[in-house]
């Protein structure tokens, strides 16, 4: 009897190993990252992204291609709002486009290396890597890392936990958090092509600006809402609201939004309306930045965005492009004063 028992212990004790030895450790994890970022050729992948950061919960569908070494296609739309908008890069630049007004920015930067990207597989690797005191655990189905964000304009954003699927390591989900570990942005991955197939001109600005224009019925439905004036919610060194002038304007209006304070600054929301067919990008000094629901352009003093057919501009000699990030970010949802 006794050595029934002993066997059975050493037996169980077998498979505890055996079970151990199959456990990948943070390191192992690690290292086969780096692996698949340097066999990967490129990659394609639909995700949806929920946004908290507003009145109500705002949801978008991303397409994302990739193909090495830096050639990007990031397309955002929000079918509930009718919205488009699409990052590029190619050899020519960094491209935003708005196909619904056939507008289009033209950024020279080094998006998306400069900054955390929810929305890239290569960009959540390279936090995995950077950060040395990232936490690590894993379940049945996925790894699990706990990391800092490289957010260069927006501290209210530092913490993100990314999911990684254990039988390929393809993307999961990434939740980005505030201090608190609230989720402000929910990134939920599906689809995930690796070393995926691409035509010539698959990244060239303007095959996907008409590509994308193929649906302007829908989206210039959005155009013709009325201009609902909106004001930011965060608040910035008790700044208050000053004044509020509307100016009328040959097609349209625009309206301007003084604020007092330590930190005063100027919001001007203008309707537009869409450019001409051969409208060329316009060239942009300054850095794309992603406000979640759209991409703006922050540049010294002041930020700028596009949203349901409204221009928005934020500027301020007081504000840091981090303050003035998240006050563009809270410029939506509901009417607030």
């Amino acid at each position: 009897m006794r050595k029934k028992i002993l066997l059975l212990f050493a037996g169980l004790m077998a498979i505890f190993v055996l079970a151990a030895c199959g456990t990948k450790t943070q390191e192992d994890v690690v290292k086969d990252l780096n692996g698949k970022m340097e066999d990967l050729s490129g990659y394609k992948a639909d995700a949806k992204m929920t946004l908290q950061m507003g009145t109500s919960p705002q949801v978008y569908n991303v397409e994302i291609w990739h193909k090495n070494p830096a050639f990007y296609r990031v397309n955002l739309m929000n079918a509930k709002k009718d919205q488009s908008q699409m990052i590029l890069r190619n050899n020519e630049g960094v491209f935003v486009l708005t196909p619904a007004l056939n507008k289009s920015f033209r950024f020279q930067s080094d998006w998306p290396q400069n900054s955390s990207q929810a929305y890239l597989y290569e960009s959540l690797i390279k936090d995995i890597i950077q950060d040395k005191n990232a936490k690590f655990s894993s379940s049945k189905e996925f790894y699990i890392f706990e990391t800092k964000t490289r957010y260069q304009n927006n501290k209210m954003l530092p913490i993100q936990e990314i999911r990684l699927n254990k039988k390929d390591l393809s993307p999961a989900s990434v939740k980005v958090m505030d201090n608190d570990h609230n989720p402000l942005v929910t990134v939920e991955f599906k689809n995930v092509k690796f070393n995926a197939s691409f035509e010539k001109d698959d990244f060239e600005m303007k095959k996907n600006m008409t590509r994308a224009q193929l649906n302007l019925p829908a989206m210039a439905q959005t155009m013709d809402k009325a201009f609902t004036v909106k004001y930011p919610t965060a608040v910035i060194s008790g700044s208050k609201l000053l004044e509020e002038k509307e100016v009328t304007l040959e097609d349209g209006k625009r309206v301007v939004l003084t604020y007092k304070g330590k930190k005063p600054f100027t919001l001007v929301q203008e309707k537009i309306v869409a450019k001409p067919a051969a409208a060329i990008p316009t060239v942009v000094n300054g850095e794309p930045v992603d406000l979640g629901f759209t991409i703006g352009a922050v540049s010294g003093h002041s930020i700028s965005w596009t949203q349901d057919g409204i221009d928005y501009m934020i500027a301020s000699k007081k504000l840091s492009e981090a303050e003035l990030t998240t006050l563009a970010r809270s410029v939506q949802g509901d009417v607030v004063k």
